[in-house]
């Protein structure tokens, strides 16, 4: 740990000075560049593997017609969101995240305050392990549509699942190894999905033996959801583009080991959500001219019906480049799960909100919070257990995931916009006189988010399609509620500062230069 103060080494005087104004002391290595810093966000949201994941909640639901307006609006108001929230990291640039800012701006506020924080801190590191979990299992999966498409040999859940252990276990050893080398994995995952999507893109549009015209794109209808209203239907199709577009705000939770943190990770945050949206566009368009058989694709026996499309579209042997490629971005994504869980874990035991103070703050000689990182792991492995009695269980259990993200956004959105001066502080990233507006639009759209993963599916509701999300996400927060009155409301007062200035006084204000 006595590396992490030598100067010169790993070290960023301006952002190590913000650090102590916030009362902490600087533990990490500052050895991220805006690339990894974007990298983290950019894997974090995946947006090769969401989309390819989740394009049949889409497909099934609107069709084309849902699919490319959903992630046009959606992506509009996911990159407000991340405005939002990159304002207020520009400000309290800590791997605490959500939960720091919360604290910092509005401790008091009631039902919104620090003590809720806390129990949010502990839905969103829960909800960011899920998310690894989610990505690991997934990983399982794109190896075993691999294994189907190349082999023609179908793998049991018993299978599936102990793959899934395995990637669990190498996401662990990967955040072991440290922060390096999360930082060249997520640089690298940039150029890989960027390079990715115009070798998928490319195959798709080039092999395809019959294109899609454009009306087919922008106006086809489908509905194998059982409902009758239409537009209904079409929202439902929203839910493939939130759930793959969450994840920017992970570059907030690598802010202590980045270099001009207070700049480079609110640019992250905003820059993951503005290239994903880009990105996301062009792999989309290209699967939706490219598509043979929509029906096809619905009744399809394979792992993951992504590797249906594919299958149809270009047949076996591309397929197989095409999972690779998915598959190996989907594991990258993973991992910065896990990364971002492990420091907020740390985040949370030393401010006294988290068990176990003392492990959970200790790094080792690659700077890496490693009770942290295998706690993520070990919950990923009982998490993926679930999936061999009940994949209905365990696709309810990650629901719970993704919409505890988005409540957890919807916190520290809220104080902006009910007490939009309890931000004290300005970063140099700033929406000035949009400030408020964009805070605004955004928890409107957030609790519309909420509300809309929680609606059943399907119609009529039977006990194999009904939505679990809000049993799951009911019990989730029974849980941490439950914890809190037993454990939080006895240690937790409030952030603890690890450093104190004599020359910054007790509420310093920080004077950009």
């Amino acid at each position: 740990m006595g590396l992490a103060h030598d100067r010169g080494v790993g070290r960023d005087e301006k952002s190590d000075r913000r650090l102590e104004e916030l009362g902490y002391k600087s533990e990490f290595r500052r050895e991220m560049s805006l690339f990894g810093v974007l990298g983290m966000s950019f894997c974090a949201i995946g947006i090769l593997t969401g989309m390819s994941s989740a394009f049949q909640t889409g497909l099934f639901s609107g069709g084309p017609l849902g699919l490319f307006w959903g992630w046009n609006i959606c992506s509009l108001f996911m990159l407000l969101i991340a405005l939002c929230l990159a304002e207020i990291c520009s400000a309290y640039p800590t791997m605490g995240g959500l939960y720091f800012w919360v604290c910092k701006m509005k401790p008091d506020a009631p039902f919104l305050g620090c003590k809720s924080a806390v129990c949010t801190g502990w839905i969103y590191a829960i909800a960011m392990t899920f998310t690894g979990t989610s990505g690991n299992l997934s990983v399982a999966l794109y190896l075993a549509s691999l294994a189907e498409v190349g082999q023609g040999r179908s793998l049991t859940r018993v299978e599936i699942a102990a793959i899934a252990w395995g990637v669990n276990i190498l996401s662990g050893i990967m955040n072991t190894i440290g922060t390096k080398a999360i930082g060249h994995m997520s640089a690298f995952n940039v150029w890989w999905t960027l390079g990715g999507t115009f070798v998928l893109v490319i195959t798709l549009l080039v092999k395809a033996p019959e294109k899609n015209t454009a009306h087919f794109v922008f106006t086809d209808y489908e509905n194998f959801t059982g409902w009758g209203s239409r537009g209904f239907v079409v929202l439902l199709g929203f839910l493939q583009a939130v759930y793959t577009l969450e994840g920017c705000e992970t570059a907030a939770q690598v802010a202590e080991e980045a270099k001009r943190a207070e700049v480079l990770a609110p640019l992250a945050v905003v820059g993951s959500i503005a290239g994903s949206w880009i990105i996301g566009l062009a792999y989309m368009l290209a699967l939706l001219f490219s598509i043979q058989s929509i029906p096809s694709v619905q009744s399809t026996a394979l792992a993951l019906p992504i590797a249906q499309l594919y299958y149809d579209a270009v047949g076996r042997r591309l397929t197989l480049m095409c999972l690779t490629v998915v598959a190996l971005a989907q594991f990258m994504a993973a991992v910065t799960a896990f990364t971002a869980s492990s420091r907020l874990f740390y985040a949370l035991a030393r401010d006294n909100a988290f068990p176990g103070k003392r492990q959970f703050m200790a790094l080792n000689r690659w700077q890496a919070p490693y009770w942290g990182v295998w706690l993520s792991v070990l919950i990923g492995c009982v998490i993926s257990c679930a999936y061999i009695g009940s994949a209905i269980a365990f696709n309810a259990i990650l629901s719970s995931a993704a919409i505890s993200v988005m409540l957890s956004y919807l916190q520290p959105i809220l104080i902006r916009v009910f007490w939009p001066a309890a931000m004290k502080e300005r970063g140099p990233f700033s929406l000035g006189v949009w400030s408020w507006g964009i805070n605004f639009l955004s928890v409107l759209f957030s609790i519309f988010i909420c509300v809309l993963f929680v609606l059943p599916t399907a119609h009529p509701v039977t006990a194999q399609n009904m939505n679990y999300a809000i049993v799951a996400v009911g019990g989730l927060l029974i849980i941490v509620g439950f914890t809190w009155g037993l454990w939080g409301r006895h240690h937790f007062v409030e952030p603890v500062a690890t450093l104190v200035s004599p020359q910054l006084g007790e509420h310093p204000e920080l004077k950009w230069q």
